[in-house]
Order: structure tokens, then C-alpha cells, then sequence
């Protein structure tokens, strides 16, 4: 169970740096640094925007759910 745990913990953390890296900058900072700040804002969030944040949201969750679970099992097993 620990490893299982483990391995959603690593397929989660690599897709919530995916992921937040996939959004649109709001302004300013590094995105602008690497042409982020070229593409024009149509005014409001897309569909394609919306998803993907819901999509960040729930691996989100995931991602926080499996550190409990780890830090149960570990407590629970006596590791720590």
C-alpha cells in the first residue's frame, strides 16, 4: 500500500508541475520572459482554460490525498 501511495504521490506531483506550468500568465514575471506576454487576451476564460484548471484542482486533491494517506501509513507502521 505505501508504494502504491507512492507512485500516485510521484504521477501526481509530476502532473501538477505540468500542469500549472500549462496556464496562462496572468501578468508579469517569468511568463512574460519567455514570450508569454505576447499572445493577446481575448477578454474571458476559455473552455479549453476553465477544464484545465478544474483539471489542476483535481489532481490537486489527488496529489494532497495520497500525502495523507502516506503520512498515515507511516505513522500507522511505525516509520518516523
Amino acid at each position: 500500500m505505501i508504494i502504491a501511495s507512492s507512485i500516485v504521490l510521484i504521477i501526481t506531483s509530476l502532473l501538477m508541475v505540468v500542469l500549472v506550468l500549462m496556464h496562462k500568465g496572468k501578468g508579469g514575471g517569468l511568463s512574460d520572459m519567455f514570450g508569454g506576454g505576447v499572445s493577446s487576451s481575448l477578454g474571458g476564460s476559455s473552455v479549453v482554460e476553465r477544464n484545465l484548471d478544474r483539471l489542476t484542482v483535481g489532481v490537486g486533491v489527488v496529489w494532497f490525498a495520497s500525502i495523507v494517506v502516506l503520512g498515515l501509513l507511516f505513522k500507522h507502521k511505525g516509520v518516523g
